[in-house]
Order: structure tokens, then sequence, then C-alpha cells
């Protein structure tokens, strides 16, 4: 399956007619029947761009696009909320809790990010307090992110099955043997609800980047979502589709792969300047202690791959700038930037604040 350079429709953004990239489709029902067919084009995919449709309106993924409604449904009334009580404990660990918008730094230059999230890991959920501001903290919100975070989790977990599969791998090479479900992990899911701002905002959109994730289950009903395929010169949008989750996969499935998978490299631009957008997405993490080679060439934890890209994520773009190049993106390079990465590996071993900050917990506290 070759990378697809169609581009059979384009749209107007920022003053620009910008590509609408077609993405693959893959069903969920097909996947959990190991149908060799449909594991042999979801390698594919992976392998040469990184994301996929996943196709979820048969029996099997039905109960996931309900847990979506109702998530959106919380979503709604907890954005709603005063600032106090959706901030009551702030951002508790990079995984959970909540960030207001301008946390980050924004999609264009010298903007803030235009999001607020709040962050509610897989491992939190299940305990017998949840740490969660009060206003979702009650049994039917709490029993709507159980669902979401547990469908979320299968179906991560049977795309996971099915490329070991697909890749002939066996006992405990197998993708989700580094995925257990009672091994901690900063698996999570992120609510977000961006605002309506203009390309001229000083708060706007999300800034571009790879996931840290092995994998991530996104449901985004608006526009905004925009992918810059391996080898494109330009970003496009993804058509949000009904029925269907966005699935792409993160540096932690790339790394595990001997990089041989493509880390999807994203965005989100507000394409309509006077709607609030909402998106869900679950974040699919290895097990904290899971080892593999990062894109700095490091024989690493999982845990330590999370907690510094997430400090270079938060930081300051002029601290960002400092990072080694391969961070924000995972180690994937765009078009017109192979020169400038051809001069970062002469650089690659040089200090950095960003590698080895691992101690998140006063760092957290300043971004």
């Amino acid at each position: 399956m070759a990378i697809s350079t169609e581009v059979p429709q384009t749209v107007e953004w920022n003053g620009k007619k910008v590509p609408v990239y077609p993405m693959e489709i893959i069903d969920f029902s097909k996947l959990l029947s190991q149908e060799p067919v449909e594991i042999e084009r979801l390698v594919s995919c992976c392998q040469e761009t990184g994301y996929f449709y996943l196709d979820l309106r048969g029996i099997d993924g039905r109960r996931m696009l309900e847990d979506q409604q109702d998530t959106l449904k919380l979503m709604y009334r907890f954005f709603d909320a005063p600032l106090e009580a959706k901030n009551e404990f702030g951002l508790v660990a990079p995984h959970l809790g909540y960030e207001p918008i301008g946390s980050r730094t924004g999609v264009l230059e010298n903007t803030k990010d235009g999001y607020e999230m709040i962050k509610v890991s897989r491992d939190e959920i299940q305990k017998d307090s949840p740490h969660l501001p009060a206003v979702i903290k009650n049994s039917p919100d709490m029993k709507v992110l159980e669902h979401a975070i547990a469908g979320a989790n299968i179906a991560t977990k049977t795309i996971l099955a099915a490329l070991s599969t697909g890749l002939g791998l066996t006992g405990a090479s197998r993708f989700e043997n580094s995925h257990r479900n009672e091994r901690p992990s900063t698996s999570t899911i992120a609510m977000m609800h961006y605002i309506p701002s203009d390309p001229s905002a000083k708060n706007i959109g999300h800034q571009k980047h790879t996931d840290i994730s092995s994998l991530t289950f996104l449901f985004a009903e608006q526009w905004g979502l925009q992918v810059r395929p391996p080898g494109s010169k330009e970003f496009g949008f993804v058509e949000p589709k009904p029925g269907m989750a966005v699935i792409n996969v993160g540096d932690s499935l790339r790394f595990a792969s001997g990089h041989t998978m493509q880390s999807c490299i994203h965005r989100v631009v507000p394409l309509d300047p006077t709607e609030h957008r909402y998106s869900i997405a679950y974040f699919l993490r290895a097990e904290n202690a899971t080892m593999f080679t990062d894109s700095e060439g490091r024989y690493i934890t999982a845990g330590q791959w999370h907690d510094e890209k997430f400090f270079a994520f938060t930081s300051p773009p002029e601290l960002q700038a400092l990072a080694p190049s391969s961070m924000i993106l995972g180690g994937m390079t765009e078009e017109d930037e192979s020169a400038a990465a051809a001069d970062a590996e002469t650089t690659k071993d040089a200090p950095s604040p960003i590698v080895g900050a691992t101690n998140m917990k006063e760092t957290v506290q300043v971004y």
C-alpha cells in the first residue's frame, strides 16, 4: 500500500487553500476477527503514514460511539463550570488534572495554545477515590469516564494485538505484553475544549508534535485536526467522519517497532474561528518500565521518555529550541527540514536542559 499523494479536496484556511488528506479506513470488527487482509492493511498504514480511520459502526464498536456522546455531555458541563471549580487541583501529574488555556505554546509564532484540557488516567479512575475535581467526582460522571477509558483501551489493545500478529511477533515480544493492564503506565483520556479564535488571536490551536503514546484513539466531530504525512510539504486537514475514530501511531510504538512505524506529525488549528471545538483523545502508553531505543539513540524507559517530552512540550519556545531536534517530533522529520536534521546530527550529544529533566514534580507547577 503506497502512501497516497492524491489530494481530492481543499479547504480555505488562513487565506490559502489547504489540502484535505485521504486516510485509509480500518474495520474494527475485522480486526477482532483477526482477518489477515485487514491486518495487512493495518500494518501498512502504521508503517507508511502512521494514521488511519477506525470504523466503529458495526455492532462491536457502537458502544464506543455511545460512550463518546456521553463523554461529550460531561465535557460540556465541566468546561462550562467556573475556572476555580475546574482547576480545583490543577495539574496533579503530567497525565492527570486540569490545564487552563494558554498553558503551552500555540500553533503559530508568538502565540499560546487555544484550549483547556482535563486528563483522567486509567490507573487513577480505578481507585476508590480518584483525584478528580468535585464537579465531575460523582457516580454517574465517573461511570461515564470508566466506560470511555475501558472502550478505548480495548480498541487500542486490539490494534496492538493485530499489529503483533501482522509482524509475526510471539511471546514476550508482542506489543501488548508491554502494555499490561495491571502494570503502572501513564495511559490517560484527555478531554479538550478549544476556544473560538482566528489566526490573529494570541491563543490559538495546538502546536505541531508527535504523541508520546503508543497509539492515540481520537474522537473529534469538528474540523481542526491537521496532519503532515511523511514526505509531504505542508499540513493538511483530516475530515471528521461519523462513526469513526482517528488512530495515530505515537513515539513509543515507533520506538518499539525498531523505528519502522511512522509517528504521526499533527497539530490543531481553528478552521471555523467562531466555534467552540471539543475532542476526546485516549493515549495508550507503554508500561512505565518498558525499555526502548529513543530518537536520540538512548536506551531508556517509557516513563523517562514521557517525562522528558512532556517537559519539552510545555516549555516556552526559547527552551524548546534547546531540546534535541528530535524531541517534539519523536525523530520524525519534515520535508523542508532534512538539511536542518543533518546539521542537528552533529550536535546530537550537546547538553540540553530537556534531556534528563525527569523530576516533573517541580517543573509541572511552573508551566
